[in-house]
């Protein structure tokens, strides 16, 4: 596992699916980068689904469904052995066309959607694996360079002031809301970008976890530009 990166000791890269699911989080690594160049027309597969909502879960039947050129074959080909890959690995892939996301607006001084920066928690031991195949691609964030939102004083304060209960239930209370897992990122913050046909394992919190969950966010999305992303 070599990291090309600049200068970034969060981040791992293999060279195949078998690399990037047998390879441990290690250190300082909570982010693993099967690094990847695709040739298809990802772009036509976008313009051919339908989409009448703000997001849209792509099935293999969806998919086949479409009729593509060579290229758009090519890009189809490379989504459905992903699938293939994770859903044979025994994780349950997802693949979503979305013009946006539903943002968070009940409170103005805390976001606890996916714009946030966050990291993802389970109580078993688990990955999130991430590809974007087309539209902007979702960054991750330094552990150093993040803080807590809920150890910021003034926003500390304001959770406590919402809080309707005995202080010793505010730490319950935190995580019961998701308050606990979002972070804001330092003035000196410098995210990095995932990029398109890269597929990713990214560090979650769980009891067995030995590395810092990987802090990431989704973009902001490009105007008149759907995001083509599978998830699980």
């Amino acid at each position: 596992m070599n990291n090309i990166f600049s200068g970034d000791d969060q981040i791992g890269v293999v060279s195949s699916f078998s690399e990037l699911v047998e390879t441990s989080f290690q250190g300082t690594i909570n982010a693993i980068c099967w690094k990847r160049n695709l040739a298809g027309d990802f772009k036509e597969i976008v313009s051919e689904l339908q989409l009448k909502e703000n997001i849209k879960e792509v099935s293999v039947e969806d998919l086949l469904a479409l009729t593509l050129s060579e290229n758009g074959h090519n890009a189809r080909k490379i989504i459905l052995n992903d699938i293939q890959l994770l859903t044979d690995f025994g994780a349950s892939p997802s693949l979503n066309l979305l013009k946006k996301y539903e943002r968070d607006e009940e409170f103005s001084f805390i976001s606890t959607d996916v714009y946030s920066y966050h990291v993802d928690r389970s109580p078993i031991g688990t990955d999130t694996f991430l590809c974007t195949y087309h539209g902007a691609a979702s960054d991750i964030l330094p552990n150093e360079q993040a803080t807590k939102k809920i150890l910021i004083p003034e926003i500390r304060e304001k959770l406590k002031e919402i809080h309707d209960g005995p202080e010793e239930e505010f730490e319950d209370f935190l995580k019961e809301y998701f308050f606990d897992l979002h972070y804001e990122p330092q003035p000196n913050a410098q995210p990095i970008n995932l990029g398109a046909g890269h597929l990713w394992k990214l560090a979650v919190d769980h009891p067995e976890q030995k590395v810092l969950p990987c802090v990431h966010r989704a973009p902001t999305e490009n105007d008149g530009e759907y995001r083509l992303l599978l998830i699980c």
